[in-house]
């Protein structure tokens, strides 16, 4: 029994597989310009296949053992097929056909996030990365969100914030700091009145005992509390004989002051020796101040 190769070199195999070929259609090729297609349908089909072009080498473009020229060389064929294929899609616009650049995908990166930049690679308009030629170098910070920088608050920032709350005017207005402070502050006033109620009758029992002559009698609270009131009292005086003698005090000159007359003859002086100086020579000063002394002039 014959082999299948040995069948497909049959005289029989070969005749019918040329009729076969005769009977195909010639295979047709894409128009170079998208402008030259008349037809929608013939546009929609053009389109169709750039799609598979573009899916057979979006699924090559995966495989990251291909080499860094080959994925280059594969991303640039992918994004020239972009190209053409909007080209097609606005030819098909004009005939009056669906406009799929409406429904058409949006790049994204690594994490496929959409990133919103047109142009990452500087490459051109619509230049986009698939698969690992995003992992390329000099690709792969193209991807990279750079770091937020903290923006210091300007002084205007700042005041822009405060209002009366900041300054604690509105603590009270929802009632929670004064039914927390209210007994407080009784405690304290409490406390505060007992102790000067306190201090007052041993002031008045130092005083009775003074004035009755029991001095052995009055205790050493009292004691040392008339020797604070009297401490108090020496102090004060003090203080307001020292405010005294402060404004008795006189400022004595101990230099003397020349008078209105003699500030006067002095400015003047002082004016003639400038436009002397501005409008006669050296030599004549010099010969005028001679004269002045043979004649004991000093003015």
């Amino acid at each position: 029994m014959a082999r299948n190769e040995e069948k497909a070199q049959s005289m029989l195999n070969r005749f019918i597989t040329m009729k076969a070929e005769e009977k195909k259609k010639p295979k047709e090729r894409r128009p170079f310009l998208a402008s030259e297609c008349r037809d929608q349908s013939e546009a929609d089909k053009w389109r169709q296949q750039i799609m598979r072009e573009i899916g057979r080498k979006v699924a090559e473009i995966q495989n990251e053992g291909l080499g860094e020229h080959r994925l280059r060389d594969l991303n640039d064929e992918i994004n020239k097929l972009i190209r053409e294929k909007s080209h097609w899609e606005r030819r098909i616009v004009e005939l009056g056909g669906t406009n799929y650049a409406r429904y058409s995908a949006k790049m994204t990166d690594l994490d496929g996030n959409i990133v919103d930049v047109p142009n990452p690679g500087g490459r051109g308009p619509g230049y986009r990365y698939f698969g690992a030629a995003k992992k390329l170098p000099g690709v792969k910070e193209l991807f990279e969100k750079p770091p937020e920088l903290r923006k210091r608050r300007t002084r205007y920032d700042i005041y822009k914030r405060i209002d009366a709350s900041y300054y604690g005017y509105r603590d009270e207005e929802d009632g929670v700091l004064g039914r927390l402070e209210g007994p407080a502050e009784e405690a304290m006033r409490r406390e505060a009145a007992e102790e000067w109620r306190r201090l007052d009758e041993v002031r008045r029992e130092a005083r009775k005992g003074v004035k009755s002559g029991e001095v052995a009698e009055v205790s050493a609270v009292a004691r040392e509390m008339l020797r604070e009131e009297e401490e108090e009292v020496v102090e004060e005086e003090r203080e307001r004989e020292k405010e005294e003698k402060r404004e008795r005090k006189e400022f004595i000159v101990h230099v003397p002051l020349p008078d209105e007359k003699e500030i006067e003859r002095r400015v003047l002086e002082k004016k003639k020796m400038e436009l002397l100086s501005k409008y006669v020579s050296e030599g004549l000063m010099e010969e005028q101040t001679e004269a002045k002394d043979m004649l004991n002039i000093h003015r």
